[in-house]
This record gives structure tokens, C-alpha cells and sequence, in this order.
């Protein structure tokens, strides 16, 4: 069994960021990988957002060196994927795939979320050369170019109407007939020159080649007819959803409507006293590295306070 006052699960930047505020402050956490280790940021190619950066980085370096530094500080981390969790009491309980129980006086929730993909196997292919799930990331190397946004939602027309600020033109692909999002979402899209939009369709097949590996275009497929169409873009835009990793904590701490974990304002506290959640596994509204970075600053500090709140009360108790 391993033991300590700040158990930490996902190791993404919220994760990495609320080990090094945890480790600096003496607490000694345990971070606890999960099922892959850097989270979203390790399938990103370029980032040029984070800042301190003159230069586009890598995610999976940026990840890398977040990981060292949480170990220089004094993290420990294990390599391990949490089957199941106990938050009924304290100190809460965690049991590993490996077999080994985990046991913390806090827990900082950062799990993380997945962007819901189409599930082809060409865009599985240029995921990352082309193929993306966040155009605030990315959306700054299609300037003055064209691209294909894929949903009907507010994700999709918030997508779309960014893209704006940077393509040529913004194709949005949507299998129905109208769409899902906001009634002033929809407007502010239908009037926006540079976006057309194609009904009753979906992506068959994301199009490209060439060294180093790029989209060329997209073979959709109407809905209704089956006809399959090319058109050319330089990059496919999914935005489709997200989808928290909270199977864990389900019936056990709130959720909100859209599924992600609750959090107290202007805090990372849940419901659970002692169980903090940071990064993307409760944030439905920006899914930035740096702003997962800032709530996993934000749940190191609060769980700090948190233990220094539980020692005053046996103190006083003695």
C-alpha cells in the first residue's frame, strides 16, 4: 500500500502542475500516470500557445519536461491505471491495475477528457498532421488557407467562427439539417462570408499524403443519398465533443449537466471534502494547457490548506 497526503491521479499539465506546487510545499504526493502518461498534450505536434515559448515546442516534450521537474521537486510517480475508487472516507482509497492500493489525505482529481473522434482510420492517420480537436490550438497554422470543421453543436460553431480569424475559408460539415448550437451562435455563423456550410453529411475519409504527411482534402458522404463528393482543405477540424474521464468518480462526486466534475467558484474544490479537481476533467469552458496548469496550481494550494486545516483540528483535539 502506498500512503500520502496529496495523492494525485493524471498526468497531464493540471496533474504535473499540482505535483510541483504539492512537492515545493513539502507534502510529498504520489501522481499516479494513468493510461497515458502526459495526457492530450502527448498527441500534440506543435504548441505555440504556452507560454515562456518564443518558439513553437512539441507536446511531448513540453510533457517531458513538466514530468522531470515535478520529479526534482519530489513527486513520486507511478505507472499505474486506477481500476477503482473509494471516496466514502478518509483517507481516500485507490486501487490500481498493478494490484496496489493507494491511500491520501487529499486527492486531486486530473484525469482529463478526450475529444470525441469520428473513428477513421485515415483520421487516426493525420491526427496531428492535419486532423485536429481544437482549433484555439491549432487553428494559427491555417492562416489564409482553407479548412473543414465536423459537428453541429456550439463546439462546432464556436470552432468554425475562430477559424475565421485565420483561414481563407471555414467548411462546416454537419450531419443533419440544422444545427444544435445557440440561436446567436448560428446567426453570428450565418453571417460570416468566409463560412459555408454542407447539410446532411458526414466526413467518409480524410484525404492526404505527400512527405511530411499532410490533409489535402475530405470525401464526404451524404447522409441521405449516399453520394460521396471530394473538396480540398488543408485541415479537418473535429468538433464533435469532449468526454471527461470521470467513470471513476461517478455517484460519488457531483457532476455538472455536461458531465464534467463540479467545482466550487472560483476553486477546485468538489463535493467531497479533500478531493480537488483540476484541468480538463472539470473545465468545459476553455481546455487550454496553460488554464489546466492554473487549476492544477490552484488544487495543490487548496489541498494545502486543506491538510493544514485537518493537523490544526487534531492539535487542538490533543
Amino acid at each position: 500500500m502506498a500512503s500520502s497526503k496529496v495523492l494525485i491521479i493524471g498526468s497531464g499539465p493540471a496533474g504535473y502542475t499540482a505535483a510541483i506546487y504539492a512537492a515545493r510545499a513539502m507534502l510529498e504526493p504520489v501522481l499516479i500516470a494513468g493510461i497515458q502518461p502526459g495526457g492530450q498534450l502527448t498527441v500534440t505536434t506543435e504548441v505555440e500557445n504556452y507560454p515562456g515559448f518564443a518558439e513553437a515546442i512539441q507536446g511531448p516534450w513540453l510533457m517531458e519536461q513538466m514530468r522531470a521537474q515535478a520529479e526534482h521537486v519530489g513527486t513520486k510517480i507511478v505507472y499505474d491505471t486506477i481500476t477503482k475508487a473509494d471516496l466514502s472516507r478518509r483517507p481516500f482509497r485507490l486501487e490500481g491495475d498493478s494490484g496496489t492500493v493507494y491511500e491520501g489525505e487529499t486527492l486531486v482529481i486530473a484525469t482529463g477528457a478526450q475529444a470525441r473522434w469520428l473513428g477513421l482510420p485515415s483520421e487516426e492517420t493525420f491526427r496531428g498532421f492535419g486532423v485536429s480537436a481544437c482549433a484555439t490550438c491549432d487553428g494559427f497554422f491555417y492562416r489564409g488557407r482553407n479548412v473543414l470543421v465536423v459537428g453541429g453543436g456550439n463546439t462546432a460553431v464556436e470552432e468554425a467562427l475562430y477559424l475565421t480569424n485565420h483561414a481563407a475559408k471555414v467548411t462546416v460539415v454537419h450531419r443533419r439539417d440544422s444545427f444544435r448550437a445557440e440561436r446567436i451562435l448560428q446567426q453570428r455563423l450565418a453571417a460570416n462570408p468566409k463560412i459555408e456550410v454542407i447539410w446532411d453529411s458526414e466526413v467518409a475519409e480524410v484525404l492526404g499524403g505527400g512527405t511530411p504527411a499532410g490533409v489535402t482534402g475530405a470525401r464526404l458522404r451524404n447522409v441521405k443519398t449516399g453520394a460521396l463528393t471530394d473538396i480540398a482543405v488543408d485541415g479537418v477540424f473535429v468538433a464533435i465533443g469532449h468526454k471527461p474521464a470521470v467513470e471513476l468518480f461517478e455517484g460519488q462526486v457531483r457532476l455538472k449537466p455536461s458531465g464534467y466534475i463540479w467545482t466550487a467558484p472560483y476553486s477546485t474544490a468538489t463535493s467531497v471534502p479533500g478531493v480537488f479537481a483540476a484541468g480538463d476533467v472539470a473545465d468545459d469552458v476553455f481546455r487550454q494547457a496553460v488554464t489546466a496548469a492554473g487549476m492544477g496550481c490552484m488544487a495543490a494550494l487548496e489541498a494545502e490548506k486543506f491538510i493544514a486545516g485537518i493537523s490544526h483540528h487534531r492539535e487542538a483535539a490533543e
